[in-house]
């Protein structure tokens, strides 16, 4: 699934030229900005990350994990762990259906996986308003109540992302994931679509794998 725009003929006019030329930047900046919100995301969740060990360290006081304290429930946990995992994995399986030009498996794969997300999100938000412990009440527990917002927030976005780029393939057709569309505006825009669902899948699984670490810290180390 190519991402980068063809060969310039020499007789193209000064308007399709100009136009590459934006395509180029538009290309250039969904894969830059992509690894630099990967960066910026892994200093947020390295702050978090580092909380947890420092605090879980020093143990002020007993207060990192008081006598009598209950921990949020394992199974919510880890539903919500499976549900964004298996978002994120259905959809980097549907998008080898679309890189063959089949539009319709990854759609279905897309939609199931936007569903699997929000239903992440819910289940996070009801975890949090029924939570056995005050947010201040231990120093794990700010942790955990600083951490689960700002996730769930994060996922929000994401799949917000996946809605606007499944309403974005559906003028786009089929075959132009494997042939050559006809004009540079078709062209373009498949490119600018493929480009935005690479970012989005990097996005998404690297949001899957932090679900993963931070599962194992609240879950099972704690």
């Amino acid at each position: 699934m190519a991402e980068t725009a063809s060969a310039q003929p020499a007789d193209m006019s000064y308007r399709e030229e100009e136009a590459s030329f934006y395509h180029e930047a538009s290309l250039n900046a969904a894969w830059v900005g992509s690894r630099l919100a990967l960066g910026a995301l892994t200093f947020g969740f390295g702050a978090f990350v580092f909380a947890f060990f420092y605090l879980r360290s020093t143990d002020s006081f007993g207060r990192w994990y008081p006598a009598g304290f209950h921990a949020p429930g394992t199974d919510l946990g880890t539903l919500i762990m499976a549900l964004v995992v298996a978002s994120a994995a259905i959809q980097t399986l549907a998008l080898q259906q679309l890189k063959h030009g089949r539009k319709a498996p990854w759609t279905a794969g897309a939609l199931t996986a936007l569903a699997l997300g929000l239903a992440a999100i819910g289940v996070q938000v009801w975890q949090l308003l029924n939570l056995p412990f005050f947010p201040g009440s231990s120093g794990f527990a700010s942790v955990f109540v600083g951490f689960s917002p700002v996730f769930a927030a994060l996922v929000f976005v994401t799949m917000l992302w996946l809605h606007m780029l499944i309403g974005r393939s559906r003028p786009l057709p089929e075959m132009s994931f494997v042939e050559q569309p006809p004009t540079y505006a078709a062209a373009f825009a498949v490119q600018r679509f493929q480009a935005s669902l690479s970012s989005f899948t990097l996005v998404w699984n690297y949001l899957a794998a932090v679900t993963i670490v931070m599962w194992v810290l609240f879950y099972l180390v704690h």
